[in-house]
């Protein structure tokens, strides 16, 4: 039985991740300040199993963390301010919160913490993707970029390059072990609706019409986050991938926006017009990630098709709604 700390462990990847490591009889504490995660019906009966603790704190005041031990086997690191809408309407916010808890965060780290895994993202790539300098599937070696730094849009990017040479270099300095996983396109229940597949569920469910369909010419690879913390778990017990950056995805299913749409109106049974709109101001055309480094380094193989993930996230978002939550 390991002892995991899992910090932002109300949000979305956090919760499932959790979730997760319980079933697997581990002992694990969840910290957040509930700022973006929350306390609902699915986290109350988490923290309910033995084994399992909470404990709330901001992790941007230097002394979030002092009253907890130091000795873990596994810390995950995935407290953040994420999400398009609120890079666009606060990316002072995003940069000020994602740094001063990543750098508070890794100054409390010692060399007895264990195995600490780091959340970047595959907006690390957009900057070199939009100016053409890097490739799609994208692999992690290629430079990091960004295409216009005063836009409110990289803020996030910048705040996790920031954030993965803190990591790897303190790290080094301090003697821990440290992975840093670039997610890409994660989603799946109890995920909010910052993102395009809760975002097109929630306004089918509304009964939108016309349906507003952005940047349906683009192309994503999306990965549930089933399979994303397969990937995940993986490496943190792969000594091999310690100290190494790598994408975490799938890279199988790649898909239009306009096909993923027509699939969440099929499982929705819903047929409104729909109303094309161009993408938002710095999204990129195309985004997958190149796994040989993740397949070569733990053997992954993601299970989740997309029609089985976006019917399952479709069908808890129908649940909460009709439910009044």
């Amino acid at each position: 039985m390991a002892r995991v700390l899992v910090l932002g462990g109300a949000g979305f990847i956090g919760y499932h991740l959790a979730e997760r490591l319980s079933r697997e009889s581990h002992a694990v504490t969840l910290v957040d300040d509930l700022s973006r995660g929350r306390m609902d019906a699915e986290l109350e009966a988490l923290l309910a199993r033995p084994g399992v603790r909470f404990v709330r704190a901001d992790l941007t005041a230097p002394a979030a963390l002092a009253e907890l031990p130091r000795a873990w086997d596994q810390v995950y690191v995935l407290a953040a301010v994420v999400g398009v809408r609120n890079t666009a309407a606060d990316p002072a916010r995003v940069i000020q919160v994602n740094t001063l808890a990543t750098l508070n965060v890794l100054e409390w780290l010692t060399a007895d913490t264990g195995v600490v895994f780091f959340a970047s993202t595959s907006e690390t790539y957009a900057g070199g993707v939009a100016l053409g300098h890097v490739p799609v599937p994208t692999p992690e070696d290629v430079p990091l970029s960004i295409a216009d730094i005063a836009s409110p849009r990289f803020a996030y990017a910048a705040s996790k390059i920031l954030g993965e040479a803190a990591m790897l270099h303190y790290a080094k300095k301090k003697g821990f072990a440290v992975v840093v996983g670039r997610f890409h396109n994660v989603y799946g229940p109890r995920m909010g609706a910052d993102h395009v597949i809760p975002e097109l569920c929630l306004r089918a469910l509304d009964g939108e019409d016309p349906f507003r369909v952005y940047g349906p010419e683009q192309r994503r690879a999306f990965c549930h986050v089933a399979d994303a913390l397969d990937g995940v778990t993986r490496l943190m017990t792969t000594e091999q991938a310690w100290g190494r950056i790598i994408n975490v995805g799938n890279d199988t299913e790649e898909t239009l926006v306009s096909d993923l749409l027509a699939l969440v109106l099929r499982i929705a049974r819903f047929a409104p017009r729909l109303e094309p709109v161009a993408a938002p101001p710095g999204s990129v055309a195309r985004r997958c990630p190149d796994l040989s480094r993740l397949r070569a380094l733990t053997g992954f193989v993601p299970k989740v098709s997309l029609e089985y993930g976006v019917r399952e996230t479709f069908d808890w978002y129908r649940t909460r709604r009709a439910s009044g939550r």
